[in-house]
């Protein structure tokens, strides 16, 4: 199994004049300990949940292309980008510019945006449900288009692109990530569109909550003829815990999601790990990420 650490909370010591610093240092030390793959955010303001717009939220493709010079190996991406933030042409050719400018290390996650406080906090147009799910769908197609040899018209319901031009060219086939629960409407667009799926569980259930959902993902690549196999199959962990302290009931853990499906595990620096982010994601490299890989 695979380890991805995914920086959600950047209530970090130091405040903002040490925050390039440390997110440099945590980007290295995971690049140097194994660690597969490093998302940030994609919000405008920071969740309800990690203290709301008070708290510090940087822009997600510029801390990407900042991190993209201070690492080598780590695939880089944001979890997830809300369709509504960008319009898709400029999404592709800035998840393009990412990959070109890291060596081929770009990850695009998308999903269909939920936070409707950020969108009326900076006057940013905000649909329904249903719509956004249209736009989504829209968007995965043109990002395909636009990587690959069709550079002509996309005529969508809610986008019209007269040129799906996109030169350079990614370095490699940017997989994309759609994340999210949803049973009907998400779990279909992975089958449809998606190299990867993005999961949050959590609880004594855990491992039979992800068994349903990937059941649930196989039965609609089923019924659109799509491989099951191809898809990257990943679970957020949105609970602290020490990678020191807890790396055994932690990796017992992982070897019941790697029995349900899953190959990769996003971790979060939360709880006591924000006081300390570098020595978080350090401790990973050393007591997590040799043990995982042989799950």
């Amino acid at each position: 199994m695979k380890l991805a650490v995914h920086c959600a909370n950047l209530t970090w010591p130091g405040g903002p004049a040490a925050l390039g610093q440390t997110l440099a240092e945590v980007a290295q030390v995971a690049d140097e300990g194994g660690v597969t793959t490093l998302t940030m955010m994609d919000h405008y303001f920071q969740m309800e949940q990690l203290g709301g717009p008070p708290e510090p939220m940087l822009e997600g493709y510029t801390s990407l292309g900042f991190l993209a010079g201070k690492t080598s190996n780590v695939e880089l991406g944001l979890l997830v980008t809300g369709v509504t933030y960008r319009h898709p042409g400029l999404l592709a050719k800035i998840a393009t510019t990412l990959d070109v400018l890291s060596g081929g290390r770009a990850m695009l996650g998308i999903g269909a945006a939920w936070y409707d406080r950020e969108h009326a906090g900076l006057g940013v147009p905000f649909p329904s449900t249903s719509e956004r799910f249209e736009r989504l769908e829209e968007t995965l197609r043109i990002v395909r288009q636009m990587w690959s040899d069709d550079d002509g018209r996309f005529d969508g319901t809610h986008y019209q692109l007269a040129e799906t031009m996109c030169a350079p060219q990614p370095l490699h086939r940017i997989p994309v990530m759609v994340g999210g629960n949803g049973e009907k409407k998400t779990l279909r667009l992975v089958a449809a569109y998606g190299d990867a799926c993005n999961l949050i569980v959590g609880g004594q259930t855990m491992a039979e909550d992800v068994r349903h959902k990937l059941d649930v993902l196989r039965r609609h690549c089923s019924d659109l003829g799509t491989d099951y196999d191809r898809i990257r199959r990943t679970v957020m962990l949105p609970h602290p815990f020490d990678p020191a302290e807890d790396a055994a009931r932690f990796l017992e853990g992982m070897r019941e999601l790697a029995a349900a499906g899953i190959d990769e595990v996003h971790v979060l620096p939360l709880g006591d790990a924000a006081a300390d982010p570098v020595g978080f994601v350090r401790d990973l490299g050393t007591y997590v990420v040799p043990r995982l890989s042989k799950i």
